[in-house]
């Protein structure tokens, strides 16, 4: 979503950085060393003095440490600045000095907490006064590092092309020439072997703008795929990312596990969490001048807790809100790696991905703040034909979805819609009687403040174009994130509810349900005054969605708030493959009188 919030990285002016250091002022980082015992993430205690404190002076972090060591892109208008800053390089996350603690203007010392997770490089610690807008540089700490600032981390699992797959994407600070990447993996309890990786990287010019090209720029490591087939349905496998060092020895992760997924129209229980627009947030309280994602964590550590209760996420577009700061997106693998490291983590583009001008973008806004979709379809797989067009249909035993980019052109006409119609109507609805649609922006309603503004109440130009597909396919349901709140609208055609029923479905597809679970996390949006005849439910807060499949006849859809994982509004579907093939307004096999 655009409009509210900003990323807070962006709200330092780092070019305007003066050196300013002060004998008297001193800022330490202990330990030195850390992730001693293998993990990933670890606490440092920052302990900082000055004698001239400000309720503005802050603590950026800085990763590589020698934050002034490089040369400073020219901005996008290939013109330098008047001087060459001091600093180039946003930190990759912040504090106030009078963070906890309130005394600090008086007594010019200071204790603070970072959590920092291993991101290639080591770090350092700067005070700064002349708050945000106008940076002086007071004081640098010493440099501290992770043991092994290269180790493979923050596991992502995805659906491969084919049901008998799994992808497992990570990141490591190893090139191919440095050590040859692998997955150890096998069935629980039995004999394990290894499956090659792919490695993919891209750099500076690779971005489309500012500030991913200047300011928000950070080297991106290594990103590395394996591809593990020929998986037996629902089993569970365990697994290791590992790299090959040239002397021959070993870096291996802990290890980890997945359940395969079922056959495309196998009977067993399914379930799959569905939600939008997430954003991250910093556990250590860092970063949050003005709560940018508020409901980030809850949602996180509610999906966390309930993982033995679910087999598959779609997350629909707005992952990190990272806007060109490219560190956020190793803080966001790394706070979902609990997550995706256990089930599949599947995404859809959103326009804090992809959109830029003049990049092919169907919405010519600045909103991924030059990323323009490179490192979404970069860090995390997903099994289109062409990431860089994010469309793709995913097979989960009873289910079929089919995944459209909102951020490329979905009318009638183009590339995209004739993916969607071939999606949608390649399905066997005998074995896989529930066909999803979902895209990031909300692509038929949603009774969101900007949408009744505009009179449209959707996405302009979406259900003009797609609604016709959806009924002549029969469409169950329809997920959009982009607007941050949770919308359920009546099983609908042509702006009419076919069905008046409220949570109880049954027989005849006579039209799709559509959803908006854009509260994964970010800021939340407001609705229209006057809810349209169409808005069954609406629920103002943090929380995702999630299917249950129970056989091939029953399906169970619950809405969950965040906060508390209670279910706050639901629906069920009940039927026979023959009200799949029923005939209905729009949606009719053609027949013939001859007998």
């Amino acid at each position: 979503m655009v409009g509210f919030g900003e990323q807070p990285l962006s709200k330092i002016a780092i070019h305007k950085t003066i050196l300013a250091l002060h004998s008297s002022a001193s800022i330490t980082v202990t330990p030195f060393f850390l992730g001693n015992k293998g993990q990933d993430t670890d606490w440092v205690t920052v302990q900082l003095e000055s004698p001239e404190p400000s309720i503005d002076d802050w603590v950026g972090v800085f990763s590589p440490a020698n934050f002034d060591s490089e040369t400073c892109p020219a901005t996008g208008n290939d013109v330098g600045y008047v001087e060459t800053p001091y600093v180039c390089t946003a930190p990759i996350k912040y504090k106030y000095a009078n963070h906890s603690n309130s005394n600090y203007v008086k007594t010019g010392k200071a204790t603070l907490k970072f959590q920092l997770i291993n991101q290639r490089a080591d770090f350092s610690f700067v005070l700064f006064s002349g708050g945000l807008s106008n940076p002086n540089l007071v004081a640098v700490s010493n440099n501290i590092t992770f043991v092994n600032p290269k180790a493979p981390v923050y596991p992502r699992l995805a659906l491969g092309k084919s049901w008998d797959e799994m992808t497992v994407t990570w990141t490591s600070g190893y090139d191919t020439d440095e050590a040859i990447p692998f997955v150890e993996w096998g069935p629980s309890g039995g004999r394990k072997k290894r499956s090659p990786a792919g490695t993919l990287t891209f750099n500076r010019n690779s971005m489309c703008g500012e500030p991913a090209r200047t300011v928000g720029w950070r080297d991106p490591g290594f990103i590395h795929t394996s591809f593990l087939k020929e998986l037996w349905p629902n089993q569970r496998y365990t697994y290791r990312l590992g790299h090959i060092l040239p002397n021959g020895s070993y870096v291996k992760s802990k290890k980890y596990s997945f359940k395969a997924a079922p056959y495309p129209g196998q009977n067993s229980l399914q379930r799959v969490i569905i939600f939008g627009d997430m954003g991250k947030a910093e556990r250590d309280g860092s970063n949050e001048y003005a709560n940018y994602q508020p409901g980030s964590l809850n949602t996180t550590d509610r999906l966390i807790n309930d993982l033995d209760n679910y087999d598959l996420i779609f997350h629909i577009g707005d992952l990190p809100y990272a806007n060109g700061y490219i560190s956020q997106w190793d803080q966001f693998t790394a706070q979902v790696q609990e997550i995706s490291s256990r089930v599949p983590y599947m995404i859809a583009s959103g326009n804090h991905e992809r959109d830029w001008p003049n990049t092919g973008s169907f919405f010519n806004t600045p909103d991924s703040g030059g990323e323009c979709g490179v490192l979404a379809e970069t860090m995390y797989y997903f099994p289109a034909e062409n990431r860089a067009k994010f469309w793709y249909k995913a097979d989960y035993g009873m289910f079929r979805f089919c995944i459209a980019d909102s951020e490329h052109d979905w009318r009638e006409g183009s590339e995209q819609y004739k993916f969607i119609e071939h999606c949608l109507a390649t399905v066997d609805r005998k074995h896989q009687p529930w066909l999803i649609f979902s895209a990031h922006r909300p692509l038929a309603y949603s009774s969101n403040a900007w949408y009744g503004m505009e009179g449209s109440f959707e996405e302009p130009e979406g259900r003009e174009h797609l609604q016709k597909l959806w009924q002549k396919y029969k469409v169950d349901i329809a997920f959009y994130g982009h607007v941050h709140n949770y919308e359920r609208i009546c099983p609908i055609y042509q702006n009419q509810c076919v069905n008046s029923e409220k949570t109880h479905y049954s027989g005849t597809v006579n039209g799709t349900i559509h959803v908006v679970v854009g509260g994964g996390g970010s800021h939340l949006s407001d609705y229209t005054p006057s809810p349209p005849v169409w808005s069954v439910f609406r629920d103002r807060d943090f929380g995702f969605g999630k299917l249950t499949a129970f056989n091939h006849s029953y399906l169970l859809f619950e809405y969950k708030r965040s906060s508390d994982g209670n279910v706050y509004d639901f629906f069920t579907i009940s039927r026979d493959y023959r009200d799949v093939l029923a005939c209905v307004h729009d949606g009719c096999e053609k027949t013939t009188l001859a007998t």
